[in-house]
């Protein structure tokens, strides 16, 4: 039905998407002093930083920074159009919890595009 992509383009840009979501954080949450200091106990606002700016980004434009730049977008699996909020809602929530990102089914999607019947496709 849509050709896979690839395990290491979805990987690239999840972890573009968590750098980036990291310096966001670290710029504008983390406080003063060195790295070190700066970067203790942000993992919670990482976390939610990189989930709000997901969701924000796939509901507007349909992919998120790290995968307008490894050249991929979500669409709804059923018909290929835009993904809907409540699809990109869904696709950020279970994506959060790891495990469902990371289990793929025979067509290369992972619980969390199925639950929110979305496909990652490249652009």
């Amino acid at each position: 039905m849509y050709p896979r992509v690839s395990q290491g383009r979805r990987v690239l840009g999840i972890t573009i998407d968590w750098l980036a979501a990291y310096a966001i954080t670290l710029g504008f949450f983390a406080g003063g002093g060195d790295f070190l200091e700066r970067s203790r106990g942000i993992g919670g606002t990482v976390l939610l930083v990189m989930a709000l700016q997901y969701l924000i980004l796939v509901s507007l434009g349909g992919s998120s920074f790290g995968h307008r730049l490894v050249g991929l977008k979500v669409v709804r699996f059923s018909d290929g159009g835009a993904a809907t909020p409540l699809q990109a809602l869904i696709r950020t929530l279970l994506m959060v919890i790891i495990v469902t990102a990371i289990t793929f089914d025979e067509n290369g999607r992972g619980i969390n595009e199925r639950l929110s019947n979305t496909v990652l496709v490249k652009r």
